[in-house]
C-alpha cells in the first residue's frame, strides 16, 4: 500500500501564516498604549460638586494694650477710622512720669558735678581712689535712672505698628487704665484674606497660586482670589485642612467678618 506524501507547499504556507500572526500579535501588544491614570479633576470641577464656605479675615490684626498706669488724655483715631503706619493713636496724661524723669535728670547732674569735683580733689591728693570710684558709680546709677524714666515716658504715646483701621475701642478718653489693659483692636485691611476648610484629599493637587472666585453673601458680588497658604496639618476627624486665599485687588465694600462661598472661575 503506497503512502501518501504530504503536501509540502501547503505546510510551508501554513507555517508562514502562523509566523506572521504571531509577530503581528506581539507587535500589536507592544504598540498598544497603556491606559493613562485618571487625571485629578480640576478645582473648578470640584467646586461644582460641593459648597465651600469662606470667611473674610484681615492679614494682620492685634490688640494694643497700655504699658503704663495712667489716664487716657486723647484717643486720636475714632472707631472704624483709618490710620497710617507710625501714627499716634493714644496719648496718656503722664505728668507724674515726666516729674520723675526731671528728678532723675537733676540727680544725674548732681552726680556728675560731684564726680568732676572728686577728680580734681584726687589730683590734689585730697581724697583717695575709693571716693572717686564711688562717685563714678553714683553717676552710672543716676544715668540708669534717667534711661528707665525715659523708657516709661515713651510708653505714654501709643503709635500704630502698621497702616490699617480701628476695629474697636476698648477704652475711653479720661479713663484711668492699668498696665496690660486693652485699648484698641486694630487690623490691616490692605489685603483681605479668605479662610476655609477643604477636604484633605485635595492636597494631592491643590497648590498655592491657583485662582478661584468667591461670592460674598453681604454684597452679592463675586471677587477674584488666589490661594496663598495651605495648612500644615489635616484634621483626622473631619478629614479637612485649612486653606487661605487672598482677594486680588482693593474693594472698599469688603470688611472683615463677611462670609461667602467659593465658585469656579469665570470663563
Amino acid at each position: 500500500m503506497s503512502r501518501k506524501r504530504p503536501n509540502l507547499g501547503a505546510l510551508a504556507a501554513l507555517w508562514l501564516v502562523l509566523c506572521v500572526t504571531s509577530w503581528t500579535g506581539s507587535a500589536w501588544g507592544q504598540a498598544r498604549p497603556k491606559s493613562a491614570p485618571d487625571k485629578e479633576p480640576a478645582l473648578d470641577a470640584r467646586l461644582k460638586g460641593q459648597e465651600i464656605r469662606a470667611q473674610l479675615t484681615p492679614r494682620r490684626f492685634t490688640t494694643l494694650s497700655s504699658e503704663v498706669g495712667a489716664r487716657i488724655q486723647r484717643l486720636a483715631v475714632a472707631e472704624g477710622a483709618a490710620f497710617s503706619e507710625g501714627q499716634v493713636l493714644v496719648v496718656f496724661d503722664c505728668t507724674v512720669q515726666q516729674a520723675q524723669l526731671d528728678k532723675a535728670r537733676a540727680e544725674l547732674d548732681a552726680a556728675q558735678a560731684t564726680l568732676r569735683a572728686n577728680e580734681r580733689l584726687l589730683e590734689l591728693n585730697s581724697i583717695g581712689q575709693l571716693e572717686l570710684d564711688l562717685s563714678r558709680s553714683a553717676v552710672g546709677r543716676a544715668r540708669a535712672e534717667v534711661g528707665m524714666h525715659e523708657a516709661v515716658l515713651s510708653k505714654c504715646t501709643v503709635r500704630s505698628p502698621y497702616a490699617g483701621r480701628v476695629a474697636e475701642q476698648k477704652a475711653r478718653e479720661q479713663q484711668f487704665v492699668q498696665p496690660g489693659q486693652p485699648l484698641l483692636e486694630i487690623l490691616d485691611d490692605s489685603v483681605m484674606e479668605l479662610e476655609f476648610l477643604v477636604p484633605s484629599s485635595w492636597l494631592v493637587w491643590l497648590r498655592p497660586g491657583q485662582r478661584v472666585q468667591v461670592q460674598i453673601d453681604e454684597t452679592r458680588k463675586s471677587y477674584p482670589a488666589r490661594f496663598t497658604r495651605i495648612g500644615a496639618r489635616a484634621d483626622p476627624v473631619s478629614q479637612s485642612v485649612k486653606v487661605a486665599a487672598a482677594i486680588e485687588g482693593r474693594f472698599p465694600e469688603l470688611v472683615a467678618g463677611m462670609s461667602g462661598r467659593l465658585q469656579p472661575n469665570r470663563r
